[in-house]
């Protein structure tokens, strides 16, 4: 049996008791709160990694604590491959986004926008290597999430579009810092190009809906929080700031805009997910022809 076939055969199991014991609505919202915590679990791993490690780490010890958390970053992207938790197509893409965020961290700690504080050998430029998982973290949780969900997106822009606005919010990130920033541009045209865009999903037997765009702002807020634990245990710190307070605000916005540069290049594994008409139902399974070339 599948990986998948299993985690759906124990879902159905725990969906079927959670209705047997609790109202319908608490046993959906709570199976809704286990498959999305199913979903980040890389992410939520590297975050534990993050806090043990600053709690027991030793400036004596000869393995310095941004060298251990590359090797334990390697082991569990290994582990997942090994456990089919994510597919070889998946990984594929989260390495593109791993190396684009490498690049931006490459630049933006060199910028001096943030830094990474601690000595270590697997160390490119200021940043250690352990960061681009950070950011393969979010395209992991992209990929299984749909998956996790048997998400559809309906009714889902030209790809072309999707593409352009990915690359524009990217080289943002970057330009910014030399001319006029167009994050408000940014924001705006996520609204304008994905406002009507739903994401359907299914809990138990059962399809619901939400807006594109405020499911990329509620990640975002999550995203934020998982930050702040990152400048909590000083693993980076932001300039002007001493690490103990909390992440700026704004840090929500960049997050929001990022979401769309790892969801578009999420969807070059996932076409069967986007769906070019409305739908009043979450359960379309074929994408549009023009959207699959």
């Amino acid at each position: 049996m599948s990986s998948n076939h299993t985690t759906r055969h124990i879902e159905r199991r725990l969906g079927d008791s959670m209705r047997r014991h609790l109202p319908r609505p608490i046993a959906e919202l709570v199976m809704f709160t286990l498959k999305q915590g199913w979903a980040c679990l890389f992410g939520a791993l590297m975050l534990a990694g993050l806090i043990l490690s600053d709690a027991i780490w030793q400036d004596t010890w000869a393995l310095k604590r941004y060298d251990a958390l590359v090797i334990y970053a390697i082991a569990l992207q290994a582990l997942f491959l090994i456990f089919k938790l994510e597919t070889l197509a998946e990984a594929r893409v989260i390495l593109l986004f791993h190396l684009t965020g490498t690049a931006m961290e490459i630049f933006k700690v060199n910028a001096g926008s943030w830094a990474y504080p601690e000595p270590a050998l697997l160390k490119l430029w200021g940043v250690p290597l352990f960061s681009g998982f950070m950011y393969a973290s979010v395209g992991s949780f992209m990929a299984r999430v749909i998956r996790i969900f048997d998400m559809r997106f309906a009714p889902y822009p030209p790809l072309w579009m999707t593409f352009a606005l990915g690359a524009a919010i990217y080289l943002n990130f970057f330009s910014h810092h030399y001319i006029w920033d167009a994050r408000y541009v940014l924001f705006a045209a996520t609204l304008v190009l994905f406002l009507r865009t739903r994401i359907w999903f299914r809990v138990a037997e059962t399809d619901y809906w939400m807006p594109l765009p405020l499911a990329a702002f509620l990640t975002s807020f999550f995203l934020w929080l998982a930050e702040n634990v990152g400048t909590g245990t000083g693993t980076w710190i932001y300039a002007g700031t001493d690490g103990l307070s909390l992440v700026s605000f704004a840090k929500l916005g960049s997050w929001y805009l990022l979401l769309y540069v790892s969801f578009v290049t999420v969807t070059l594994v996932m076409r069967d997910a986007l769906i070019s008409a409305p739908l009043t139902k979450g359960r379309a399974t074929t994408s549009d022809p023009q959207q699959a070339q």
